[in-house]
């Protein structure tokens, strides 16, 4: 039976988040997954704060890093982060809802180039992070017709 890229997604994701004890640590659930793009989201803690009494920096690329992570592993390709960026537009506050949405700009081989943007409840944009990644051996869960590793 052949996976459609939405369930080959969310399977990928299942898998995933099984043994994600990091992003599950922090307070994030995933709200969507699909073929190249994930987004989780997070409700800001006390303990998410820093010294100035707004969200750390950390847990804000934590969260769009996660995002990432389940974006580009969305093929049940193995794949890690190469590098990423993030830029800090605006605070985000304890009692924010913060959601990071992930998306493919590009997939090239073993090497993908991903777009994050973290909002707030209101929409406000809290940071913009560029996520490159590559793809490594091995799959995320058994499947029949698994895709053949990029080069």
């Amino acid at each position: 039976m052949t996976l459609t890229a939405k369930t080959r997604a969310e399977k990928s994701a299942a898998a995933m988040w099984a043994d994600d004890q990091a992003s599950k640590w922090a307070g994030m659930g995933i709200e969507r997954v699909d073929e190249g793009s994930a987004a989780l989201a997070l409700t800001v803690e006390a303990h998410h704060c820093n010294g100035h009494g707004i969200c750390h920096g950390g847990v804000i690329f934590m969260l769009a890093d996660s995002a990432f992570a389940f974006a580009c592993n969305s093929r049940n390709q193995a794949t890690v982060a190469q590098h990423n960026m993030i830029s800090f537009i605006a605070p985000g506050r304890k009692g924010d809802r913060l959601l990071a949405e992930a998306r493919e700009v590009s997939l090239t081989g073993r090497s993908g180039l991903y777009d994050v943007s973290v909002k707030n409840q209101d929409g406000q944009l809290i940071a913009e992070m560029r996520g490159c990644s590559r793809a490594i051996k091995g799959h995320l869960f058994e499947e029949t017709d698994a895709p053949m590793p990029r080069d």
